[in-house]
């Protein structure tokens, strides 16, 4: 396992930024190491999941993942502690990510995440929590400074059952399993292997250093050709 401190260095970079490092140009072999065909694999979160927080910044952690679903009088077998004790078990920080395995009609209005909850995740060492539905208490949460991805708001729900935890989930496009390290801010989340943590944080420190010189290159001219030669990375025209 890599220790906190080594998954945490990557709270310096951007979402947009690691996963560049990760599949998204996978050609530039130098700058990503193509972990993933970028467009067919399920590796990051769509337009649905939305950061409550922005101001919190990036974080990053091992996944722990649960799935919620109606009340289910044949399953009563797991219950919020058995949540509480997974945390506790995996390695940290933890991003804690939640599957609502609702019907629509019930996902789209279902305040799942509220401040009590909220509260004792952060006492277990989570650091973030994405669900692909939405959750409420707002105002509760913001000062945990846990980092919340949502798909939005609703003021209440009704009752609801755990039916699993650390199982395999999808969340609004992304496919996540127990331990993936997922990173995430306003832009979105992403999920790799832990063994890359390291390569990823190299390539990072390349990508933002060649951004920079390109942006500072790109600032100084308004020449159609020279900013296209730029953009390819051609710095010296």
């Amino acid at each position: 396992m890599s220790s906190e401190k080594q998954i945490l260095v990557l709270e310096d970079f951007d979402t947009p930024t690691i996963s560049n490092a990760i599949a998204t140009f996978p050609a530039s072999t130098d700058k990503c190491l193509g972990l993933y065909n970028p467009w067919t694999t399920n590796w990051y979160t769509d337009q649905t999941l939305h950061c409550m927080f922005p101001d919190l910044g990036p974080r990053v952690g091992y996944a722990v993942t649960v799935v919620y679903g109606m009340p289910d009088p044949a399953f009563k077998r797991l219950g919020f502690v058995d949540i509480l004790k997974a945390i506790e078990k995996a390695p940290k920080p933890v991003v804690l990510t939640i599957k609502q395995n609702f019907p629509d009609h019930i996902k789209n209005k279902n305040g799942l995440l509220g401040g009590n909850m909220l509260t004792a995740y952060k006492s277990m060492g989570v650091s973030a929590v994405l669900t692909d539905g939405p959750s409420r208490d707002l105002g509760e949460i913001k000062p945990l400074g846990i980092q919340c991805m949502f798909t939005g708001l609703s003021a209440s729900h009704g009752n609801f059952d755990i039916e699993a935890i650390n199982v395999p989930v999808n969340i609004c496009g992304m496919d996540v399993a127990p331990n993936d390290i997922i990173h995430m801010d306003e832009n979105g989340a992403i999920k790799f292997p832990e063994m890359y943590v390291q390569d990823i944080k190299g390539m990072c420190e390349k990508i933002v250093k060649d951004d920079e010189m390109k942006q500072a290159a790109i600032a100084k001219t308004n020449d159609p050709v020279k900013i296209s030669n730029i953009m390819k990375g051609k710095l010296d025209i």
